[in-house]
């Protein structure tokens, strides 16, 4: 058996090689390591296939999450809620432009952003919702936007771990994940669905005037060189990058498949264990997802509930299998985030969820035996009584 890896990157460039080495060597050829044709490639590649009038790339998903609440004109004290169970670059970027981050509860099967949990969280000072879609799965964007729209605040999505999720609609229709709210950003972090070589993310948008304000903000405010309209950053994807996700675009589909491959193989084998809940499915997809793009396993994440999970993580590194705890600490308890607002009884499911959750490897280059040498250990481990 091959060595498992939690991500496995070097086995993906494998597949990809020739056109990855040959762009990349083009884009040393010509020098454009700034704003070069491939860049406005990629750019024009990934809206077709979104489905989106605007893709502004820039230098990685953090970036992108800032640049969307400095377009839409976000002031000092405006508040903003989230959720409280995810990566800690959501809440960053709202400290940092002294936006007033409100944490929620999360909903204990999909993970995602509670829609009770932001109408109770409501108040004057709400400007915008941030609902990020986590681990692959869309959260609930009919209930979001509903809310949206009868308290007149921005949605920005943040999809940084679910590019190529698709989300159905209660009346049937589908968009793609990062197009339905007002704005949204995604990384190209190395290990995400679509990664680069490098930092890399970006910025959707179907509004026109909004794009046109993000276009300038990426590059120091800057329509023509210069002359400086908006108050901007300097955040740019480099040619290299663009060239290696203009490469990896073609496949996306494809890697997301590979995905939901290993994590129905993952499902299966994990089926009617008591002490093991598997990630739930979207509505209409039943235990198995793999002939639709609902959810695109970014992490394959469990929830162990005989509180053997520290124990589990330190069993599976001992026997060579890499795992991750996403998220072990909530952010309403990080340092850098706590608030006397925060009510510890406000967040059941995410004080629960830091207790039990472990994402297994996760990655399109899986197989069946690295697959049935994982399972078997999770399960003979949480199953003996010792």
């Amino acid at each position: 058996m091959k060595k498992i890896q939690m991500v496995d990157l070097k086995g993906q460039y494998e597949g990809i090689k020739e056109e990855v080495n040959s762009s990349i060597s083009e884009v040393l050829e010509t020098s454009a390591f700034i704003n070069g044709p491939y860049v406005r490639e990629f750019q024009k590649d990934l809206e077709s296939y979104l489905d989106v009038k605007h893709v502004i790339p820039c230098a990685n998903g953090t970036d992108a999450l800032q640049i969307c609440m400095m377009g839409l004109g976000l002031k000092p004290g405006d508040e903003v809620i989230t959720a409280d169970f995810t990566f800690a670059a959501t809440v960053e970027v709202i400290g940092l432009l002294n936006l007033t981050p409100v944490l929620v509860d999360v909903e204990p099967d999909s993970f995602n952003i509670d829609p009770k949990a932001i109408e109770k969280a409501i108040t004057p000072k709400t400007k915008a919702i941030v609902p990020v879609h986590l681990f692959g799965q869309c959260a609930n964007m009919d209930a979001i936007m509903e809310i949206a729209d009868k308290h007149n605040l921005y949605v920005i999505e943040d999809n940084a771990q679910a590019i190529g999720a698709n989300y159905t609609f209660e009346n049937g229709d589908k968009k793609k994940a990062g197009t339905i709210g007002h704005v949204a950003s995604t990384s190209f972090f190395p290990s995400k669905n679509l990664g680069c070589y490098g930092d890399g993310g970006a910025i959707f948008t179907n509004d026109d005037d909004l794009a046109h304000i993000i276009r300038g903000m990426v590059n120091h405010g800057m329509y023509k060189r210069y002359y400086h309209d908006v108050v901007g950053v300097n955040s740019r994807l480099d040619s290299i990058q663009a060239a290696v996700l203009k490469a990896k675009l073609p496949n996306l589909d494809a890697y997301n498949t590979k995905r939901k491959e290993a994590a129905s193989k993952y499902n299966r084998a994990f089926k009617d264990q008591a002490n093991i809940v598997t990630p739930q499915m979207p509505k209409g997809c039943g235990d198995i997802c793999v002939d639709c793009d609902c959810h695109v396993f970014h992490q394959y994440t469990l929830r162990i509930l005989n509180e053997k999970r520290d124990s589990l993580v330190q069993h599976l590194n001992d026997n060579g299998v890499p795992c991750g705890v996403y998220y072990p600490v909530p952010l309403h308890l990080q340092k850098a985030y706590k608030d006397e607002r925060y009510n510890e009884a406000d967040f059941p499911v995410t004080n629960q969820l830091v207790k039990e959750v472990i994402s297994l490897p996760m990655h399109t280059e899986l197989d069946d035996e690295q697959i049935d040498f994982i399972t078997n250990l999770v399960i003979d481990f949480v199953n003996n009584p010792s």
